[in-house]
């Protein structure tokens, strides 16, 4: 396989970001896995779509460059990994849909991640108090031969905290809802 050839198989763009390969396999999983599609060429693309989808994903950085590295990449790849992700997308293949979608390597493909909403959720928070106490610190301890810092630059510089903590909030509200709804389903 060429590497033209996996972004044909996920049927997307050769500057694709991470988000759109993921969004990508996903779609074609759900079309082609073997317990919703009773294609017979079906298992064969599903194969090849998690086969693609794992080589763009452990290679992106080395795709946007034609050098050594690259071709290196592709070359380990052909010997050690290839034979590896088609046996374990074949078990998945064998695996029920529901089955396959609780698996570790599908929740891979999620692009709302737990982990990652807290993270800018209690970056959020740390922004608002950094803002707040860093103003009052400078109006009680002026630096020399400067002025106190202005009101403006910190309202601006609250907004864009809220607006951050409001965006983190929004998402984790999202992602315990999808997480429900999952639960639900199973």
């Amino acid at each position: 396989m060429t590497i033209t050839e996996y972004y044909r198989i996920l049927d997307i763009p050769q500057d694709s970001s991470i988000d759109e390969i993921k969004r990508a396999y996903r779609q074609k999983a759900r079309m082609y896995h073997p317990d919703i599609n009773p294609a017979p060429d079906a298992k064969d693309m599903f194969i090849l779509a998690t086969e693609a989808y794992e080589f763009l994903i452990a290679n992106f950085d080395k795709i946007a460059y034609d050098d050594e590295a690259f071709k290196q990449a592709m070359e380990d790849w052909r010997k050690y990994r290839q034979d590896r992700s088609r046996q374990r997308a074949r078990v998945y293949a064998q695996a029920s849909y529901v089955k396959f979608k609780n698996t570790k390597f599908y929740r891979t493909t999620r692009i709302l991640d737990g982990t990652t909403i807290i993270f800018s959720l209690i970056i959020s928070i740390a922004l608002i108090i950094y803002t707040i106490l860093g103003y009052l610190y400078r109006l009680k301890n002026p630096l020399p031969g400067q002025e106190n810092p202005t009101f403006f630059t910190f309202i601006m510089l609250l907004l864009l905290s809220i607006v951050f903590f409001v965006i983190a909030v929004v998402y984790l509200k999202i992602y315990i809802e999808t997480s429900k709804k999952r639960k639900k389903k199973t």
